[in-house]
């Protein structure tokens, strides 16, 4: 008798085993004529995306359709129920996994046809910006979604975690409160990239100011975001931050920007000999966007008038170094054109008459003389 059930159990083995085989080779032959006539349909219809489909997911579909085949022939077997229901259970879970693979390299696809459609190194390039980080936070969102609904679907095939989820929503008051709130971060985080995606108030690439640091916008994470700072650094910081917190984006519309110069100069410099120089300087170089530029006398003091270009630029970083540029001309200009109108200091001397400035350098002897005459009183500002 255990002779006769041990055969009865190798049968019952054998036939499983072999079923299986079976219904793996359906399978694979299933797949091979499904993808073989997908893809005689896209070479007719020449579709650059329809092909990239194809093609990623190939490797996923090769373990859908066995996985089906086997889901439909183990239940017509006659097999102990322990043996059915074990087989059935591992092949499920394998099965949703395969198609949450398949759907997850799908979005994938989908999100590197976008972007690589919208290049974002080329000059004008908000559009690309624009749908770049939109088609990236919501991809990463949908991924996690379809991460969550295929481990909840697996969990929920084993009748001990139906029974749990059961219990808890029966007493879910306290357990909802303390879950909520350890998953508030998490969910917080979710909700503002949903937010940012859509309405955008950062995108990849964007020139921001981040807590009092200059940087672009490198990546965008579905929690957090990157920034890269001007020195190479990185700036991690929570969505959450762009949603609660004010911050300066340079690069929102459009990514020209107007920049200030600003010279000290004398009193005696001519203005419009400088304000005549400043279109010629800005031509001179190829960063200037040749939009605006233009040159004032912002403000005066007691020994100094200050003097403020501005100019336009195509960008932040072409912007800085024009400043630069500019700054370094406009030095230049006034040291070899008006030397006199390089910033001094002036002083009242003794026996001077009528408030008339003494022009002579400051040598120590003289320093030690004017200090002598003066009868150890200290120097007045020349009255200018």
């Amino acid at each position: 008798m255990d002779r006769l059930l041990l055969t009865r159990t190798q049968f019952d083995g054998l036939t499983l085993a072999g079923s299986i085989v079976i219904a793996i080779i359906l399978g694979v032959i299933a797949h091979r004529v499904l993808y073989w006539a997908l893809r005689r349909m896209e070479a007719r219809r020449h579709s650059a995306f329809g092909d990239a489909v194809i093609r990623r997911t190939c490797r996923p579909a090769a373990y859908i359709l066995p996985l089906l085949a086997i889901l439909a022939t183990v239940p017509n077997l006659v097999l102990p129920e322990s043996w059915t229901t074990s087989v059935l259970r591992i092949t499920g879970l394998l099965t949703i996994g395969a198609i949450a693979w398949t759907i997850i390299t799908t979005i994938q696809l989908w999100s590197d046809v976008v972007v690589a459609r919208h290049r974002i190194d080329v000059e004008d390039n908000l559009l690309a910006r624009q749908l770049g980080t939109r088609v990236d936070i919501l991809t990463r969102a949908a991924v996690i979604v379809v991460i969550i609904v295929a481990v909840g679907m697996e969990l929920m095939t084993f009748p001990e975690v139906r029974t749990i989820g059961t219990t808890l929503l029966a007493s879910a008051g306290l357990v909802g409160i303390v879950a909520g709130l350890a998953a508030r971060p998490l969910f917080e985080n979710l909700v503002a990239g949903i937010q940012l995606a859509l309405t955008q108030p950062i995108r990849l690439d964007d020139v921001v100011i981040v807590e009092s640091q200059f940087g672009r916008i490198e990546e965008i994470h579905s929690t957090y975001v990157v920034v890269r700072l001007w020195d190479l650094r990185r700036l991690v910081v929570p969505l959450t931050y762009f949603i609660n917190n004010p911050f300066e984006n340079w690069t929102r519309r459009t990514a020209n920007l107007l920049g200030e110069v600003y010279i000290f100069a004398d009193w005696t410099l001519d203005v419009a000999s400088l304000r005549a120089e400043v279109p010629k300087i800005v031509a001179r170089s190829p960063l200037w966007d040749q939009q605006f530029q233009n040159l004032q006398v912002t403000d005066v003091t007691d020994r100094a008038v200050q003097i403020r270009a501005l100019v336009t630029a195509r960008n932040s970083s072409d912007l800085f170094d024009l400043r630069c540029f500019v700054r370094e001309e406009i030095v230049a200009y006034i040291r070899d054109r008006q030397p006199h109108a390089m910033p001094k200091l002036r002083v009242e001397l003794p026996g001077t008459r009528d408030g008339a400035v003494e022009r002579a350098p400051l040598t120590e002897e003289r320093i030690a003389s004017m200090v002598a005459e003066s009868d150890g009183k200290p120097l007045q500002k020349a009255r200018v």
